[in-house]
């Protein structure tokens, strides 16, 4: 643990994901995921909100058919649940629990929760295009090594630099 700041050697913390990774493999058969639960809940949400369309569209259908025992029972949804109390446990050790606005000296409140408003659903909404999250089609592909999770991480990575370029003056102090 850093003194400082609270935080877990990030090399320490990678090796610790990677075994975490392997034994989800091992146990279930397929990696880690986030989308995959996000889905299940957006679909549920739409079931209770709107039976009558989740019946009648074929994609419903589909996920139903796949979900006998419904799309909440989704071993992901447990993993996610898992990852926000141990997230929530771990900031309560470290002593980090608290809402802050982290920004550079460039950037309004405002404008720094339109970007994360509007990231988080372009991130979403490329997940389901590229089929996977982060973790699901990166780190888990990458685990297998899947050539599509190989051009995901280079994506990923290589797309955050780029973009990261246009944006530096915002976070870097003047």
């Amino acid at each position: 643990m850093n003194k400082k700041n609270g935080y877990m050697n990030p090399y320490l913390a990678g090796v610790l994901l990677g075994f975490v990774l392997l034994t989800t493999i091992y146990i279930t058969g397929r990696g880690l995921g986030a989308s995959g639960a996000m889905k299940s809940v957006a679909v549920s949400a739409v079931k209770a909100a709107a039976p009558e369309h989740y019946s009648n569209t074929p994609y419903y259908r589909s996920y139903a058919a796949d979900h006998p025992q419904g799309p909440m029972k989704s071993w992901l949804v447990f993993e996610m649940l898992g990852v926000l109390v141990g997230a929530f446990f771990s900031g309560t050790l470290s002593g980090r629990i608290g809402l802050k606005l982290e920004k550079g000296p460039g950037v309004t409140n405002v404008g720094r929760l339109a970007g994360a408003i509007a990231g988080g659903f372009l991130f979403g909404f490329g997940s389901q295009l590229g089929r996977g999250c982060t973790s699901g089609s990166a780190l888990s592909g990458m685990a297998v090594m899947s050539y599509g999770g190989i051009v995901t991480m280079v994506a990923i990575f290589g797309g955050a630099y780029a973009f990261a370029w246009f944006f530096r003056k915002m976070w870097i102090s003047r």
